[in-house]
């Protein structure tokens, strides 16, 4: 697990377009914290970290928001308004699972039993000065972004290069 601040939203945009540079075409990113700590705002910077450039709507409403990108496919998931995980069956969902994309899923609680298992895992809190993000890795894939993004410090601590 890696631990850091971000003391702003422009921080969390730069932090999110930071990591999207070590992310494989493959991955399931699981977004978690409470209403405002920055799920979406962490969303937007990926997509720019990987090269979009149009507007980030949250996808509150429509659930799913795909993008194509230069070499790489984006779904970002707001399953914030899910009454039932199974209404995740109408998106059609199992027929993108088989796709090599990017996941990056808001309310991952909310699709408990139909959705792929999380990679990789970013929980936002409030904290004093900004927010605390605590990445943790789910799988190998996960533990393969984490070793790229970790610092060791002569203490032993493992602190997040982006978050410097």
């Amino acid at each position: 697990m890696i631990e850091c601040r971000v003391p702003d939203p422009e921080a969390q945009l730069v932090f999110g377009a930071s990591l999207a540079k070590h992310l494989p075409s493959r991955l399931v990113l699981y977004l978690e914290g409470d209403l405002g700590t920055g799920k979406t705002t962490l969303a937007r910077g990926l997509l720019a970290g990987l090269g979009y450039r149009g507007a980030v709507r949250s996808p509150t409403y429509t659930l799913l928001e795909p993008y194509e990108l230069a070499g790489a496919r984006l779904y970002h998931l707001d399953l914030y308004r899910l009454a039932d995980p199974r209404e995740l069956d109408y998106l059609g969902l199992r027929d993108l699972l088989g796709e090599d994309a990017i996941w990056v899923v808001e309310w991952p609680e909310r699709g408990s039993g139909v959705l792929p298992h999380a990679d990789l895992r970013i929980t936002m809190e409030y904290a004093a000065n900004g927010r605390r993000l605590r990445l943790s890795a789910e799988t190998p894939s996960g533990q393969a972004v984490l070793d790229t993004l970790a610092v060791e410090r002569p203490n032993g601590a493992r602190n997040c290069e982006l978050c410097e």
